[in-house]
């Protein structure tokens, strides 16, 4: 696979990157190496391969929702700068 120029300027304008002149070289070098090693996968047999969007698989992390005992109210409002009513009092965000 070769790589020309003017393919690496529409990849650098659609990432919105600038190529400096003295790199351009370089740069097609590295892409075409990149893409010709991944064209070798392309002669892979890969008919009894299920596809996947995920290398390992996926598994819900989250804890079963169960109800348990809360942190009591003096609790939550210890450490509160401003407490007012059994409330946490905050500074007015909005106008009247």
């Amino acid at each position: 696979m070769k790589v020309t120029k003017e393919a690496l300027e529409n990849v650098a304008v659609l990432s919105r990157l600038s190529v400096p002149a003295d790199r351009a070289d370089m740069y097609i070098k590295q892409m075409d190496d990149i893409l010709t090693y991944m064209d070798n996968l392309s002669v892979l047999d890969t008919t009894n391969v299920k596809p996947t969007t995920y290398a390992l698989p996926m598994q819900n992390v989250f804890r079963e929702d169960e109800v348990r005992p809360s942190l009591d109210r003096e609790a939550a409002l210890a450490n509160a700068p401003l407490k007012e009513d059994g409330y946490f009092k905050v500074p007015r965000v909005l106008g009247e």
